[in-house]
């Protein structure tokens, strides 16, 4: 089963957290905003993912199961 990572731009202000523990996959544009890779998430950053979500503030990353 594989997992990817979404990005509610509504809820995100910014902050850049997801950025800094999973710069694998995530990278902020011009303005702080992230920019995350829309391929699954490779098995050996599973756990790096599943941080990335639990350290955002707003509760605008999170790992759909597809």
């Amino acid at each position: 089963m594989s997992e990817k990572l979404l990005v509610n731009p509504i809820e995100c202000e910014g902050h850049g957290a997801c950025a800094e523990l999973l710069p694998e996959m995530i990278h902020l544009d011009e303005w702080g905003y992230p920019i995350v890779d829309g391929r699954p998430v490779p098995a050996g950053l599973e756990r790096d993912a599943r941080a990335a979500v639990s350290a955002c503030p707003t509760l605008a990353l999170r790992l759909l199961r597809s």
